[in-house]
Parts: C-alpha cells; structure tokens; sequence
C-alpha cells in the first residue's frame, strides 16, 4: 500500500466544481445507509460505477455512427471500464451476500443513476467524465480504508471468491485483501483515465469524431 497514491483533480472551473458536488452528494447519501458497512458499501458503489462507462460507450457509439468517422478506441474502452466494474459487483456480491431489499435498493439506485448520468451526459459529456473522475477518487479513498479496515482486523480478511480469483489469476490461497488492492488499482486507473477524458474536451484536444 506504500507506494499508492490518492491523487486527487481540484476543481478550478464551474463545470468541474459541479461535477465535484454531484460526487460529494453520492458519497453523503452511500454513507447514510452503508457507512462502515466497506463490502455491502462497495456493492453500491460498483452498481453506480458499472453505469457510466455504458451510457459513455453508447452515446460515442452512436455519435461514430452518425458522424461516420472513427471513435479512436473510446468505445472500446469505456466498454470495457463498465464490464471491470460490473466483475467488481459481482465479486462483492459473493462477499457482501446481501439481502432481497438491499438488491431492491441497489437497482433503484442503478436507475435513478442511469437516468441521471444520461442526462449529464447529453448536456455536457466533460461534466460527466469528470464526475466519474472524481467518483473513482472516493472510490479508492474508500477502498483504502477497507484495507486498512483488514490490516487492523476490524474487517476479517476472509479467502477470496473464486470468481475473484479466476478474473484477476490470483493464487488459490489469496484472501480479500489481495482482491481489494486489485480492485483499487482498477479504481485508479478509471480515475485517471476519465480525468484524462475529461481534459480531451479542452479547445484543441478534442478527438476529431468529437468536434
């Protein structure tokens, strides 16, 4: 964990400050219902994060499709952003075993969100790029703090799902911290990444199919 950094985007325009508020809401209204819960938490937040990439894939896919000219590879990897997030969920619901109304609550939220980031979508896609960036940014704080959670025996570091060990090739004797740091650095990379995205749309940056 030494070497892990929490990096983190200051806002320092009105947009980004708005895509940072929308981010510090989510995360108020998670910790309300969940707050030390760290598994049942991740199972919410990985139903939230596996949405963006898809609504982000389909809208640049049928924005290649009208314009008729090349996504340059963003379709093919917010795609594969929102499949990593959806194999998160599914590890953390082998973890968390939740129950039929915390399932009930997990596909409300996925709707409201869906319906939501679509809409944020459409009226600034930069906007919602960065509100992912700064998703993934409490996502690894979060994340962080189970580890540490486990590292003090608070959170009891159990085997790992086999499907946790089967998608990250891990060893038969791997526990849930080792799952979580691969998680995390999942996180990370969806962190900078969509920052990165976000920071495309800046005048003279943007990629051709999205001028």
């Amino acid at each position: 964990m030494s070497d892990f950094e929490l990096l983190h985007h200051k806002p320092n325009k009105i947009g980004e400050s708005v895509a940072y508020k929308i981010t510090q809401v989510l995360k108020f209204t998670l910790n309300i219902f969940y707050g030390k819960k760290y598994a049942k938490r991740a199972v919410i937040l990985e139903t939230i994060a596996a949405v963006p990439g898809m609504v982000a894939g389909m809208f640049n896919h049928l924005k290649a499709l009208r314009r008729m000219k090349d996504d340059e590879g963003w379709v093919r990897e917010l795609l594969d952003e929102a499949e990593n997030e959806r194999m998160h969920l599914m590890i953390f619901l082998d973890v968390a075993k939740p129950t039929w109304i915390e399932r009930l609550l997990v596909l409300l939220g996925q709707g409201a969100f869906l319906i939501v980031y679509s809409l944020l979508y459409i009226i600034s896609a930069k906007t919602a790029h960065r509100v992912v960036g700064y998703f993934e940014e409490e996502a690894c704080k979060s994340y962080t703090d189970f580890l540490n959670k486990i590292d003090d025996n608070t959170v009891e570091n159990i085997p790992a799902p086999k499907i946790a060990k089967d998608y990250y090739n891990l060893n038969e004797d791997a526990k849930l911290r080792d799952v979580v740091l691969k998680i995390r650095e999942d996180e990370a990379k969806h962190r900078d990444r969509n920052h990165g995205f976000a920071n495309s749309f800046e005048e003279g940056d943007l990629p051709e199919h999205q001028k």
